[in-house]
């Protein structure tokens, strides 16, 4: 049987780590792991990867004890079905927007009779003849939280039964609203969705693009938290051991 640590973790009201990685590279989703994340979150709908490329990651991710999730690129039966199938555990659908696109994503997450996912789970070779047995219990569903639509309907979309969290995005968010980050209107639709979160006792989560900011937020009470991303992140710290080593940024 193959436990969710990280899901377990979020269960008993703990914070879990972890950042988004696009680049197609299974080296680079292992290093990003063994830096101490509670999870790695392969990007297939802002990223480069393609079927084989993920499962790669997937297996290189499990090789260091953590947990891996993909982001998919649609609210699909058959891409969220997909992704599981590669031995994914946890799976973020982006853009939901209702209590009715929260359920089509919750059906597609889990076997009958909690959902109508289909049987296959061959490309999952890592795990044993048991998965079907487990499988309901351990996979882990987020749906992003991310219109003015979406967080007006906040509460009917976390009620869902099988959605285990959101992941709110602020980008896409502000842009909906027709605002920036960090206005009062903005802070308050984040905060309206972690309300929302907490009455219907699901996980509440976000992506935040700086450890700051991260911070911010799991002291505000948001448990799933996504800091950055891979590129990113290489990026700064190349910046910053050119500075330190005296070299100009470019």
């Amino acid at each position: 049987m193959q436990h969710n640590p990280a899901k377990q973790k979020l269960l008993k009201g703990k914070p879990a780590i972890g950042t988004f990685v696009a680049m197609r590279s299974g080296l680079a989703a292992a290093m990003v792991a063994r830096a101490g994340c509670d999870y790695v979150l392969i990007d297939n709908q802002h990223g480069e990867w393609d079927d084989a490329s993920r499962i790669e990651a997937i297996r290189a991710v499990y090789l260091q004890n953590v947990v891996p999730m993909t982001r998919v690129r649609a609210n699909d039966y058959g891409l969220i079905g997909r992704a599981l199938d590669s031995g994914i555990l946890g799976v973020i659908v982006p853009m939901v927007n209702s209590a009715e696109e929260a359920k089509a994503a919750a059906y597609a997450m889990r076997y009958a009779p909690r959902g109508g996912r289909s049987t296959a789970d061959n490309l999952a070779a890592q795990f044993g003849s048991d998965y079907g047995a487990w499988a309901n219990d351990e996979v882990f569903l987020a749906v992003q939280i991310e219109t003015a639509e979406a967080v007006a309907n906040a509460e009917a979309i976390m009620a869902v039964d099988g959605v285990d969290a959101c992941l709110l995005g602020p980008a896409d968010l502000a842009l909906s609203m027709g605002t920036v980050q960090g206005t009062p209107e903005h802070t308050d639709a984040v905060l309206q969705v972690l309300e929302a979160c907490r009455r219907t006792g699901k996980i509440p989560g976000i992506f935040a693009g700086t450890s700051a900011l991260a911070r911010r937020w799991i002291e505000a009470g948001y448990l799933f938290v996504t800091v950055g991303a891979g590129a990113r992140l290489l990026e700064t710290a190349v910046r910053q051991t050119l500075q330190e080593v005296g070299v100009p940024a470019g």
